[in-house]
């Protein structure tokens, strides 16, 4: 019988097509693993043609994986509703993820350490955001385009991505998870009242009709209530039942006569109170991320083609939610196997603030984000906020974001200047009461990359999309990749990254909103209000605590408008424009309220003249630099400096002068 239930723990790799002829036709792992089965659905020359550097050509591999989780394991028990899903015969959950996974042809070019990119909504982010690829391949990578500049794929990493949100989108090639349905002891659902936040086009385009989170236990209008609000502040104005009606189980339909058939007023929050049934087990997303990357590193010979021969390392990269993801994964202790093995060596999240997921919650919801007008009062933002450890007032609490039980990874975090008016991002470098400045320990650092908007990357435009000021168009990743590579140096080789670069209380760069010292511009926008963390209990029906609040502090500008610390690229630190992490919304969103996670941008004049006609205080492009070469010599020194500090990569650096030297650059000289 022991014998029996061995071989049915033990793993099978199955090739779903015969082009995987060159993968082993199975394979075996302990009993004690929980990726179970392995179910190769493609495997393709990536790039056909293309090399990248030293690590050569790269194919890709495509499937699902099934696993099982012991309900009894510790490990486990903090996954909310694990002890209500169904079992199979072993007495295990199973699940089923999606994988994706690029890897050098040949083993022996590569330098056996994983780097995971964590999905977000089910989208790949490594390539569009830290490699500076288009977006249009961004899900479905075929081409070298595809790949950007290549860089992670030249130093020679497998690069692996799996679905963990059960709720992810499936559509544009989405990548997601089967997680089990909690039901009841007697197996009837489960069947809670809950709040749906509901807002069009705020965050994507306009809508005539509403998605509902999760199935409606009935289409009893009389049991289910929906009001609107023009602002988050405001009093909520209850629709009566004549102006909306169920469509379906998952969908609203808005009736207003006001809105002449439009559907829902643009930016307005609706908020839906219903019955809802079926939640599923959304916390296995944890564990499933735990136990593949687990696998990959410590049991899958077939996939590292090298046996007997463990990867190197894993590294973990998170941009936005699956930056608050990857907080959540190491304060709820995932970062430790069913076997007492380390996952992620090191994990670097980016733009997460200091916000986890509304993810491991019964009715969770992963894809809220919390901001000062959409998402609010959602859980995302608790104590502790920081890798320090500290003491808390609010909540009468003393801890860390880090476990300190031995399998905690090191961590890098970076932030916009977004994530500080939006995400209280200067929670992590002070205590909760902003009365000191806060050390990060030994094991991490945090940067903050000046004057960048929360989704800058590369190839952005200075449109004005819904906000009232021209939207920021700094690109970060220079800084992603350095810092992406002093990480590895740090996992690797022990090589600390440079020190922490933030705002701080001591040198007077992190401040109250109003003392930013934010130049006068014309005709700008300029943004008053910031999203503070506040306690507000229940999430069906919160209650904001204004005496349970965490000051959210800002960093200071230069005479420029400028971020006036953090780590200052080029385009910052020898301006040609203000770059802000702040944007307010224009008619016919919410007038006066903060532009989702947008920032705002602004050109300097080119002559004094022009500057002294429209009334800007921030000097000329004449009046700051003596000629083009002038700029360039400054840009040139910049890069030095910032090279020197392994804070740019060499090869980033050359990009910048280049742009500084070309000829669209010095038509802003021109007299």
């Amino acid at each position: 019988m022991r014998q029996a239930s061995l071989a049915a723990a033990r793993l099978a790799i199955r090739l779903v097509t015969p082009v995987a002829a060159t993968l082993a036709a199975t394979a075996f792992c302990p009993a004690q693993a929980r990726i179970i089965e392995v179910n190769v659905q493609s495997i393709r020359s990536f790039a056909p043609g293309s090399t990248f550097g030293d690590a050569g050509a790269y194919e890709r591999l495509t499937g699902t994986a099934k696993g099982e989780l012991d309900p009894r394991d510790a490990r486990n028990r903090v996954i909310v509703n694990l002890n209500k899903a169904p079992r199979n015969a072993r007495g295990m959950v199973e699940y089923e993820m999606d994988f994706d996974m690029l890897r050098p042809v040949e083993a022996a070019k590569g330098n056996r350490k994983i780097l995971f990119d964590v999905t977000n909504r089910g989208r790949k982010f490594l390539p569009l955001w830290l490699m500076d690829a288009a977006p249009a391949g961004a899900n479905n990578p075929l081409t070298a385009q595809d790949a950007g500049n290549g860089l992670f794929l030249r130093q020679g990493y497998t690069i692996v991505s799996t679905g963990w949100d059960g709720d992810a989108p499936r559509s544009n090639n989405g990548m997601a998870m089967r997680v089990p349905v909690a039901v009841n002891p007697d197996g009837s659902p489960i069947v809670r009242m809950i709040r749906d936040e509901l807002v069009s086009a705020t965050r994507g385009p306009v809508v005539r009709e509403f998605k509902l989170a999760y199935e409606a236990a009935n289409l009893e209008q009389s049991q289910a209530r929906l009001s609107v609000r023009r602002r988050e502040g405001d009093p909520r104005i209850a629709v009566p039942a004549a102006e909306w009606r169920y469509k379906d189980s998952r969908t609203i339909e808005i009736l207003t006569p006001g809105n002449a058939g439009a559907g829902p007023a643009v930016g307005s929050l609706y908020e839906m109170h219903y019955p809802a049934k079926n939640p599923g087990v959304l916390g296995v997303g944890y564990a499933a991320t735990r136990d593949f990357v687990s696998y990959l590193r410590y049991e899958s010979s077939v996939f590292s083609r090298t046996p007997g021969v463990p990867m190197q390392s894993a590294i973990a990269v998170g941009i936005s939610q699956s930056g608050r993801y990857l907080r959540d994964h190491i304060a709820q202790g995932f970062n430790q196997d069913e076997r007492g093995r380390k996952v992620f060596d090191g994990v670097l999240s980016h733009i997460a603030g200091v916000g986890r997921v509304f993810l491991n919650y019964e009715f969770g919801m992963a894809g809220r984000t919390n901001t000062q007008h959409e998402d609010h009062l959602y859980p995302e933002n608790e104590f502790p906020f920081a890798t320090a450890t500290t003491s808390d007032a609010v909540t009468g609490k003393r801890g860390s974001l880090l476990r300190g039980d031995g399998f905690d990874p090191l961590v890098i975090e970076t932030n916009t200047a977004t994530e500080y008016w939006q995400k209280g991002a200067s929670l992590l470098t002070t205590d909760p009461q902003a009365g000191a400045d806060l050390t990060p320990p030994p094991g991490a650092r945090v940067y903050l990359i000046a004057s960048t908007q929360h989704g800058g990357r590369a190839g952005l435009k200075s449109d004005f999309g819904p906000c009232m000021n021209e939207r920021n168009p700094h690109n970060p990743a220079p800084a992603l990749r350095a810092l992406t590579v002093a990480l590895d140096a740090w996992v690797s080789q022990g090589v600390a990254p440079p020190a922490s670069r933030v705002p701080t209380l001591r040198d007077g760069t992190l401040v109250a909103p109003d003392n930013r010292n934010f130049p006068a511009i014309p005709n700008f926008a300029v943004a008053r209000l910031v999203n503070e963390v506040v306690l507000f209990g229940d999430w069906v029906n919160p209650r904001p605590d204004p005496g349970r609040r965490y000051p959210a502090l800002v960093i200071r500008t230069d005479a420029d408008g400028n971020d006036a610390a953090g780590i200052r690229l080029p385009d910052i630190a020898v301006p040609l424009a203000t770059y802000t992490g702040w944007n307010l919304y224009k008619r016919p969103f919410t007038e006066e309220e903060l532009c989702d996670r947008d920032g705002s941008y602004r050109e300097f004049a080119a002559t004094r003249a022009e500057r002294e006609k429209s009334g800007d205080p921030r000097l000329s492009v004449e009046e700051r630099y003596a000629s083009h070469a002038d700029y360039v010599a400054r840009v040139k020194a910049t890069v030095t400096d910032l090279v020197r500090e392994r804070l740019l990569l060499a090869e980033d650096g050359d990009a910048y002068i280049a742009r500084a030297e070309s000829e669209a650059t010095r038509k802003r000289f021109a007299r």
